[in-house]
């Protein structure tokens, strides 16, 4: 699987999708005590790092498969972001 592949594996993904969202919804919940960027920089990295070393250890090319977690969970995360600031902003919040 070559990262293009890889990189549309994860973006679509339904698990990685719905981690990233409730990582999202976590972080608007407890901003007042965690603050921002530090939970979804950690969230990211968490995100990253669990779903190809517990969810499939065995596929080899872990390290390729981080790395490319990390911009795959990035985008999910600035989409879900992104549609929420929408979402609000359509209702008038």
């Amino acid at each position: 699987m070559n990262l293009t592949e890889l990189l549309f594996a994860q973006l679509t993904d339904p698990f990685r999708i719905g981690i990233t969202i409730a990582l999202m919804l976590t972080m608007f919940r407890t901003r007042a005590n965690t603050g921002t960027w530090l939970p979804l920089g950690v969230g990211v990295a968490f995100i990253a790092v669990l779903i190809p070393t517990l969810l499939y250890p065995d596929q080899g090319g872990r390290v390729a498969a981080i790395l490319v977690g990390f911009l795959s969970t990035s985008l999910l995360l600035a989409a879900a972001l992104l549609a929420r600031t929408l979402v609000l902003r359509a209702l008038g919040r």
